[in-house]
């Protein structure tokens, strides 16, 4: 039975919370296709895997490979992928049972409709551990709603952008237009899976639908700030891939490359701020060495991200100014629940 979904699950010692995803999205029944990635998991992901490939032989496929990485797992799943649709669904992460057969539903409609859009949106929910009140991102008042439409229609205000879990695209404009390959043993790629792919996407649609929930709060997890400072090397790495990536590859005159140069913004935004809050001198010169970089690829772009609200707060000068820079990004995350 041809599928209308494909989802990977990149699995790296998981056993402690894999069953908890993996049992949400075999809820979505015969139009799902699963395929779990044990990346050289050590604990008893592997045996996990293999169990749900056993019992769901007809929706679940499993691979084993030697460790790379995140990357490397979407690579894999997204090489044997044969849904008309594509998301990567993170192994302690898990989708709402309603909003997800409510998905199937449209994704369904529009192929029978002819009306495919590249790039389906949707919302998430950051489900913080021992938080009670969980915060919904949603983009009702950015985007029309269950209607395809263009980039001349995407207007984020400051600091908003679409992460991984918002995303389903479009399988065959992953492998066959964008050639998608992320890089292996690299954390924050996720910020390459949601940015190469976009002057791609023509067809953009999004629903209104409170889909993933994005489980925050283990202690390893590498969006906790104490690791992410730990690997600000490999943020910094992704930063300017983001960079050169758009100066390359991306046509100015598209109406896409005015939202990527806004994410550029963010993530640059993010990785000064990590090194700011760190403090050190190592750090701010690092930071001070990603603004430099971005002046050397592309004065005019450095000008653009530099002159910016944003690119202003993060190089306010002296001791004082980076309190402030710290202060509003420690106001931001209270208001949007990040780490």
């Amino acid at each position: 039975m041809e599928k209308i979904l494909s989802i990977v699950v990149p699995c790296y010692n998981s056993a402690d919370y894999l069953e908890r995803c993996v049992n949400s999205l075999l809820l979505g029944g015969q139009d799902v296709e699963i395929i779990l990635v044990d990346d050289g998991s050590t604990d008893h992901t592997p045996e996990q895997v293999d169990y749900y490939q056993r019992e769901f032989a007809d929706k679940v496929s499993a691979i084993h490979q030697v460790n790379g990485g995140h990357g490397a797992a979407i690579n894999a799943g997204l090489a044997v992928a044969t849904g008309k649709f594509f998301k990567v669904v993170d192994s302690d992460d898990w989708l709402d049972v309603a909003a997800y057969h409510q998905m199937l539903k449209f994704l369904k409609s529009s192929y029978q409709k002819n009306e495919i859009p590249d790039l389906m949106i949707s919302n998430f929910i950051y489900d913080k551990l021992g938080v009670q009140h969980k915060k919904a991102m949603e983009y009702t008042s950015f985007l029309p709603q269950e209607q395809l439409f263009s980039w001349d229609e995407v207007k984020f205000p400051i600091g908003k952008y679409l992460i991984m879990h918002s995303l389903i695209y479009r399988t065959q404009l992953l492998k066959e237009e964008a050639h998608l390959k992320l890089p292996a043993h690299m954390f924050y790629e996720d910020n390459l899976y949601a940015f190469e792919p976009l002057p791609f996407v023509k067809k953009l649609c999004y629903l209104n639908l409170d889909l993933y929930h994005y489980f925050i709060g283990r202690e390893d997890q590498s969006v906790n700030e104490k690791v992410m400072l730990k690997r600000i090397d490999q943020q910094l790495w992704i930063n300017r891939e983001m960079v050169k990536y758009y100066l390359d590859e991306v046509d100015k005159q598209q109406q896409v490359s005015n939202y990527m140069k806004r994410y550029l913004e963010i993530i640059t935004t993010i990785s000064s701020i990590l090194l700011i809050k760190d403090g050190t001198a190592q750090s701010l010169h690092k930071k001070d060495e990603l603004w430099e970089y971005i002046a050397d690829q592309d004065l005019g772009l450095y000008h653009q991200l530099r002159r910016s609200l944003l690119g202003i707060g993060v190089n306010l000068p002296g001791k004082f100014g980076r309190k402030t820079a710290v202060s509003a990004y420690q106001i931001a995350r209270k208001m949007y629940g990040f780490n």
